[in-house]
């Protein structure tokens, strides 16, 4: 199919640029020039790869075999793992640089982080996880259902963080921090993941594969959440 392929190099494009430049962000000074500029990049790219994989999950799930023929599994599988978990990581992807944007425009505005906006684009990740949990159980595929408890807690924390007054004057950028490296995980772990099954398909479904980017995102937080907490007490 014509318009799968072409999502699919505008995909592939967008999120190998988007990952590379990941770290210039991550490494440089917050708030200079460079992380803003290349920041605003990366969201862009990763907006763009998100929406190619909406677009792949919904050809998926209208042709399955047709959209992937090298594929050995039913086509019942085909369209839960490529279409409805793409889908559901797409949206997350786009839910958590949409929070990670919005934390930094509403840090002086706390009232305006609960825009109806702000909260639809959470409640619509929380039920693509439950569909694709609920697809996972019929399916008996435990990463189906093992990925959506990433989803439940990333919209749990965000919409915390919206419909609370913040803790310290900083929260909003562990938020920022938290939501744009989550975006970054979500794609490093979708292209771990999916590319696994090209290279290495006895690989693709083992949740050990999903793990490595979760891990060391998560890690990678949890160290910029440090430094801020360090700032907040000086």
């Amino acid at each position: 199919m014509w318009p799968f392929k072409l999502f699919l190099i505008l995909h592939v494009v967008a999120g190998a640029s988007g990952l590379l430049l990941f770290w210039v962000p991550v490494l440089s000074r917050k708030g200079a020039q460079v992380h803003r500029f290349y920041g605003r990049l990366f969201c862009s790219l990763m907006l763009v790869t998100a929406s190619m994989a909406i677009c792949m999950g919904t050809c998926t799930l209208l042709a399955p075999r047709d959209t992937h023929p090298f594929l050995l599994m039913p086509d019942e599988l085909v369209a839960g793992v490529f279409g409805w978990m793409m889908i559901y990581l797409a949206a997350l992807t786009i839910s958590l640089v949409w929070h990670g944007q919005r934390s930094t425009r509403t840090r002086h505005a706390p009232q305006q982080r609960r825009a109806p906006a702000d909260v639809l684009v959470q409640i619509v990740v929380l039920l693509l996880a439950l569909q694709c949990a609920r697809q996972g159980w019929q399916l008996h595929m435990p990463l189906m259902m093992m990925m959506p408890l990433i989803g439940v807690a990333s919209v749990a924390t965000n919409l915390w963080y919206m419909l609370r007054p913040p803790a310290h004057g900083k929260a909003w950028m562990m938020e920022h921090v938290k939501a744009l490296v989550g975006a970054g995980i979500s794609v490093y772990t979708a292209f771990t993941a999916f590319g696994a099954v090209h290279l290495l398909p006895a690989a693709a479904l083992n949740p050990v594969t999903w793990s490595f980017p979760l891990v060391a995102g998560v890690s990678l937080i949890l160290w910029h959440w440090a430094a801020i907490r360090r700032s907040v007490l000086q």
